[in-house]
Parts: C-alpha cells; sequence; structure tokens
C-alpha cells in the first residue's frame, strides 16, 4: 500500500517522551499532567489550559537503575518508567496525577515524587481512589475522589478552570480524536484491510500522548486520505487476530507480530482504541462530572475490576469484538510481573478457548521487545495453527 502521508510524524512524536507537541503546548502557556492509567477520566486531566501525557518510556535500554529503586520481580514498564525519570526524561511535566489502581505503578510514582525527579516550582502529586466495582455506591466515591483529587488541585495549584461547561469542551475535544479513530480503526473490518494494525496503533498512541487539538489536523487529513487508499491486491497476512491484554505502549510490537504473519485487527489493551476510543455521550440532565466518571467506571475492561459481572463482561466483550472485527485467533500478553494481567491472561486463556471457543496464544513479554526472537517464533507457530484450522474447515 502507499504510505500514509503523515505516518512518520506520528512515529516521530512515539521516539520521545516530551516531543515537539509538547514543547509547543507547554509554550503556550498550558501545563503538562503525568498520567499513569485509563482510570483517572482523560477529559478531567485535558480542561482548558492543560493536557494529559500517558507514561512511556519510548528507546529505553538499560533499566538497572529502576529495578534497583524497585525490584527486579516488579513490572518491567514501572521500572522502565522510573529509570526515564531518573534519566530527566520527564522534568518537562507539572504535575502527576496517579489512580491508586496498581501498587507497582503507585511505587514508581512514589520514587519520582520521593527522589524529586521532577523540579518545577509548583510540581505536585497526586493519588485518587478508583472503584473496584461498577455500581451506584462506587460511582458516588469516585465522582467525591475525582473532584478532591484531581480537579481541586489543578484548580488550587494552577487555577484551571474546572467549572461544568469546561469540562464539555474538554469531552467535545475528546470526542472529535474520538471520532475520527473509531472512523480510522473500523477500516480493520475489511476482508482486505487498508490500514494496518501497526499504522493505526501508531495514530492511536500518539493521542494518548499528546495535546489533543494540536493532533486533530493531521488526524482529519489521515481520515480523509483512507477514504481513497487502496490496498494491496495480495493481502499481506495470513491471519486476522485480536489482541487483548495490558498495556502496549510501543506499536513496535504490533508490527513484530504483524511481521510473523498475524494482522491485529482489534486491539482490546492500555493505549487501544476499544473502548477508550469511544465518544463520551453527555446530556444536560446530570452534571458532566458524574457522567464521565458513569462512563469510565461502565467503559473499565482492567482486572483490577475483580466482581463476577465484570469478569464476565470483559470476556463477552473480547466475544464481541472478535466477531465484529473477523478476528480467526486471539493474543492475550501481558508485561513482565503485572499481576491484575498476569491472573486475567491465565483465566483467559482457558475460558476464551473452552468456553467460547477461539484458539488463543498467551504470551508474558518484556517491557522492550525490540525484535524478539522468541516472541515472534510464537506468533508464527499460532498463526500456522489458524492456518490449519482454517483449511479443516474448507
Amino acid at each position: 500500500m502507499k504510505d500514509l502521508k503523515h505516518l512518520y510524524y506520528f512515529e516521530k512524536l512515539l521516539e520521545e517522551a516530551n516531543h515537539d507537541l509538547i514543547r509547543e503546548a507547554q509554550s503556550r502557556g498550558q501545563i503538562a499532567i503525568g498520567a499513569v492509567c485509563f482510570q483517572i477520566p482523560e477529559p478531567l486531566l485535558n480542561l482548558p489550559g492543560c493536557f494529559s501525557v500517558r507514561f512511556r518510556a519510548p528507546r529505553t535500554a538499560s533499566m538497572e537503575m529502576g529495578t534497583y529503586y524497585m525490584s527486579s520481580m516488579l513490572c518491567e514498564g514501572c521500572r522502565a518508567i522510573l529509570e526515564r525519570a531518573i534519566e530527566g526524561g520527564f522534568e518537562f511535566l507539572d504535575c502527576i496525577i496517579a489512580p491508586d489502581a496498581c501498587a507497582q505503578m503507585n511505587r514508581c510514582v512514589e520514587n519520582i515524587e520521593r527522589q524529586n525527579l521532577c523540579t518545577k516550582e509548583k510540581f505536585f502529586v497526586s493519588y485518587a481512589d478508583v472503584p473496584m466495582k461498577a455500581d451506584d455506591t462506587a460511582l458516588e466515591h469516585y465522582v467525591r475522589q475525582m473532584r478532591e483529587h484531581v480537579l481541586k488541585p489543578l484548580e488550587e495549584h494552577y487555577g484551571i478552570d474546572i467549572s461544568d461547561q469546561a469540562m464539555r469542551e474538554a469531552v467535545e475535544t475528546q470526542n472529535r480524536i474520538s471520532r475520527l479513530i473509531s472512523e480510522i480503526g473500523a477500516y480493520r473490518k475489511e476482508e482486505n484491510p487498508r490500514i494496518t494494525g501497526y499504522e493505526f496503533a501508531v495514530l492511536c498512541t500518539a493521542t494518548y500522548c499528546s495535546p489533543k487539538e494540536l493532533l486533530l489536523e493531521k488526524l482529519e487529513e489521515t481520515a480523509e486520505e483512507l477514504k481513497t487508499r487502496e490496498p494491496d491486491e495480495k493481502p499481506g497476512f495470513r491471519a486476522r487476530v485480536l489482541l487483548a491484554g495490558s498495556e502496549i505502549d510501543d506499536p513496535g510490537f504490533i508490527r513484530l507480530v504483524e511481521d510473523a504473519g498475524a494482522l491485529v485487527v482489534a486491539d482490546r489493551f492500555c493505549f487501544g482504541s476499544l473502548p477508550g476510543r469511544s465518544e463520551i455521550l453527555l446530556t444536560e440532565k446530570e452534571d458532566p462530572l458524574t457522567q464521565i466518571c458513569r462512563t469510565y467506571m461502565e467503559w473499565g475492561k482492567c482486572p483490577r475490576f475483580m466482581n463476577t459481572a465484570k469478569i464476565q463482561e470483559r470476556q463477552t466483550y473480547i466475544d464481541a469484538l472478535a466477531k465484529e472485527y473477523h478476528a480467526e485467533g486471539l493474543i492475550y500478553q501481558q508485561l513482565k510481573f503485572c499481576d491484575y494481567w498476569g491472573y486475567e491472561r491465565a483465566s483467559a486463556f482457558h475460558v476464551m478457548r473452552e468456553e467460547y471457543g477461539y484458539p488463543v496464544l498467551s504470551l508474558d513479554r518484556p517491557y522492550v521487545v525490540g525484535n524478539s526472537g522468541q516472541v515472534r517464533t510464537r506468533v508464527q507457530a499460532f498463526v500456522e495453527s489458524l492456518e490449519i484450522k482454517r483449511a479443516g474447515r474448507s
């Protein structure tokens, strides 16, 4: 296929934690908020005058210092982020707002705070407790936590407008991004998609770690370009897969999977679009903060939600996505030593295979995948098994 006009531009944005668009926004007086998790609703971190940057550690090599301050038995993603902070890679942040969701990430953020690795005069760290199940009591608690530990500190430290109107503006900006990403991602449903999983991941990941309004123009041009883009006559893949699991902040992992023959047609993982780039629907009948929190609580597909209803919801959601995007198999992956996704991956491997009938590949992967021969070999073997199964049905 013909290269996307702006793909290189988006790839360059992902090469650094502090990239050109962040510097441009800060030069305009906007504050940069370090975000570590989906559990803090994005619109609350993207109110007028501020923007969110999801933690990533691109081009990570050694994690020796991160491991020294944490442990070799803790999540490699958290250690890589701490390593980058020790190197000075997050000095540009004006604050970090984290949910009390993952103990390992909390240790990472606490190290950043206690070691004074971000030194701006007004820099602060705030933690908010977030629900572990979705009901009315949890929603009430969620709203209170967001008001006290997200909105109030932003107003007090930086004078950010936290009014209902400001929240509605932030939601509308995010919805514009989400509509574009959803429109682009829908092409993956085609029999011979006009966009690869890698290309889509580059675009989608950029929306999590950049000032959103500065991405709109090029995303709009890309969406328009794709309307007439012609896929290669002969598909460049051997099987279609849904990729689920923990954070994938490096699209290079998806490129490795696709180089091994498996086209990633759906992305049910942190930094993915399903459901993170769905639209937030607000009405005038209720305050926007409650509606935003309810949306994120209902969207939540993290295995931190351990009640039976949420566990079953994750399974049926994967099943529905696999059918909608015509996936032949599922790949469940987790970062090494991720507790939540470790349990989920082990459970889903059996449930999705035995109860739902999907071929499933289960991967425990390092944060820095690179050109991992082991991952490539396992994906290739999985693709071959899908081809054999397909041949047996024909």
